[in-house]
């Protein structure tokens, strides 16, 4: 079944990732998905609840058992704003913005977010120390600068190109400046 392959990709995919991030519990991880890329359609022409469902509800089971708060990306419909946690976004100071994603404006993905997570918020942007961007999203607007390209042994997940990253601290100093590796 291809919504079990899904699962398998996403799970070695956000698992490898939270391997080699660094990521510390409370640490926020973003995930941009296309389903219609999942799919093997142009991006934003054939939204499937079924995979937004199968990939948000995976997704969120690796990160409540890494402690790790889970932002989902809506589309640009949205302004590609994110659905996480009220909790997170008080904490985080991140300010809420007033929409409801569903399937044709926020997109199959965030859809299943905001109707599975306990008390969902949409935000603006965020700072992500990590992510996975599945069919091209651009996640990148919501990554901590500095990001860092993350291979990974799952290249796509369905037909979706995937791309993953994290990041690490700014190094300053030039030449003369001593680094600490664990940072990096």
């Amino acid at each position: 079944m291809i919504l079990e392959e899904i699962k398998k990709q996403v799970e070695t995919a956000l698992n490898e990732l939270i391997a080699v991030s660094k990521l510390e519990d409370g640490d926020i991880i973003v995930i941009g998905c296309s389903s219609s890329e999942v799919n093997n359609e142009k991006i934003g022409t054939a939204s499937s609840e079924e995979i937004g469902k199968v990939i948000f509800d995976t997704a969120k089971k690796i990160t409540d058992q890494h402690k790790l708060i889970l932002a989902a990306q809506s589309c640009e419909h949205l302004n590609r704003s994110l659905v996480i946690e009220k909790e997170a976004a008080k904490e985080n100071r991140y300010p809420i913005i007033n929409a409801v994603p569903h399937l044709h404006a926020g997109g199959s993905f965030a859809t299943a977010a905001y109707h599975g997570m306990e008390n969902p918020v949409l935000v603006e942007t965020i700072q992500a120390k990590a992510g996975l961007d599945i069919g091209q999203t651009f996640i990148g607007m919501h990554l901590i600068p500095v990001v860092v390209p993350v291979r990974l042994s799952v290249k796509n997940i369905g037909s979706a190109i995937l791309s993953a990253a994290r990041t690490r601290p700014k190094s300053i100093g030039g030449e003369r400046a001593r680094y600490d590796e664990a940072l990096s």
